[in-house]
């Protein structure tokens, strides 16, 4: 150590310099590659996990800051979904559906010489209940008949209006209506089964 030493001060001042600076650089490479280069690799990590929870607390924020306006939207979907579910009946309520149409006939004056049901069009998860109406009597009868399927609380669609036959009788013309009135239900359970049964059914053929 002391031959070292000696040797280093005998060298002349400028490579005296030159040699502090390559021990300098050669103590800073080595600082550099076992210690620091390590040292931010570990500090970027951990700033991305600080981030990251940082995010996921302001997301846990927002939504406990806005809970109660999430429990109000879900009370309104689901006000909105029982008004909606009861303008369709089951399959249980269409006779008494179909005798309120009926009714509306003849509560508005109107003789009502045909009601027939026709065969039920089942859809995904509705079925279509077609029902021929025909009905005697006055335009404003047929109108107020119209009027009152209209604000039935049961979704009743009426189509395929035909008047014929006009006739007066007294101080009125009477006419025969023919329409069609649709009203709708929703399928159990099993129905659905049996539509999702035949569509892979259907499915299955065509890839033959």
């Amino acid at each position: 150590m002391n031959d070292l030493l000696e040797r280093f001060f005998e060298l002349e001042t400028r490579q005296r310099l030159m040699a502090c600076t390559a021990a300098l650089v050669l103590v800073f490479g080595a600082y550099w590659y076992f210690v620091y280069s390590s040292r931010r690799a570990e500090t970027v990590a951990v700033m991305a996990k600080i981030t990251d929870l940082r995010n996921q607390r302001d997301n846990k924020q927002k939504l406990v800051a806005n809970i109660d306006q999430l429990q109000e939207t879900v009370r309104d979907l689901g006000a909105r979904l029982k008004q909606a579910q009861a303008r369709l009946p089951d399959s249980k309520e269409i006779p008494d559906l179909l005798s309120s149409i009926s009714s509306a006939g003849r509560d508005s004056g109107l003789e009502v010489t045909l009601f027939r049901q026709r065969a039920e069009q089942l859809k995904d998860f509705y079925a279509e209940v077609p029902v021929d109406v025909t009905v005697r009597g006055n335009y404003h009868q047929v109108a107020t008949f119209f009027d009152r399927v209209g604000q039935l609380d049961r979704i009743v669609n009426v189509g395929d209006i035909v008047m014929q036959t006009p006739k007066r009788e007294g101080d009125e013309m009477v006419v025969d209506t023919l329409c069609s009135a649709t009203t709708f239900r929703f399928l159990d359970e099993k129905e659905r089964a049996e539509i999702e049964k035949e569509k892979a059914a259907k499915a299955k053929d065509k890839k033959k």
